[in-house]
């Protein structure tokens, strides 16, 4: 009796997304390991990601936040209006809430932290791939801890990069055509909303968050 063959079942195809060399190269050598995992492409930004996604249709997609030409959340998007079920894992070095919020409301699948890559990485591709969501723990955390506060609007989150860059308010009001008085009460609530007292603190805790990037 002819004994039939084992199922050998096709490896992950993987897409990773960075616009550092040295980890794109460290993440391939990584993966290349894996008898499962088989990386079939490489993107510098989000405008070459979303094109080689076009290409290559990898099952699973390594995808960094701060890019060139076009960032990783915007990616994300132009990505699942292409494949509405794209399995997409964000690499980043930032805990922030709001901003893994952004991307998990994008689409993304996981939610990965650099820092967290040797001990989570190759399960967090695996997992994706199965169809489950996988969030580092600190980031999960964050989320939970300030789910119920109010987030920054788009204005309040535009005036916050203006005074990262060292406006006064006087400028911040004639760039974005707002009246002083405007810009002030959007001041108060900024605060409110942060829990701090002055512009600096705001800066700092808003970049922590994820709100904007300096």
């Amino acid at each position: 009796m002819i004994e039939p063959r084992p199922v050998v079942e096709a490896p992950i195809r993987v897409l990773v997304v960075d616009d550092h060399p040295l980890l794109r190269e460290g993440l391939t050598a990584t993966l290349r390991k894996q008898p499962d995992l088989e990386v079939v492409g490489e993107a510098v930004d989000g405008v070459a990601a979303v094109e080689q996604f076009n290409t290559l249709s990898p099952d699973v997609t390594l995808m960094d936040i701060q890019m060139p030409q076009m960032g990783g959340i915007e990616a994300i998007e132009r990505i699942r209006e292409l494949d509405p079920t794209a399995a997409i894992v964000v690499l980043t070095t930032y805990p922030g809430d709001s901003q893994a919020m952004r991307a998990l409301k994008a689409g993304a699948s996981g939610y990965l932290l650099k820092s967290c890559i040797r001990k989570d990485l190759l399960q967090t591709i695996r997992a994706v791939h199965a169809g489950e969501r996988a969030i580092s723990a600190e980031v999960a955390q964050a989320i939970a801890m300030h789910a119920m506060e109010e987030r920054l609007s788009e204005r309040e989150a535009s005036i916050l990069r203006l005074i990262a860059e060292g406006h006064p308010n006087k400028q911040i009001a004639w760039q974005l055509n707002l009246a002083q008085d405007t810009i002030k009460g959007h001041l108060k609530n900024i605060f409110a909303k942060l829990d701090v007292t002055d512009r600096t603190h705001a800066v700092v805790v808003a970049v922590r968050r994820g709100f904007i990037d300096l």
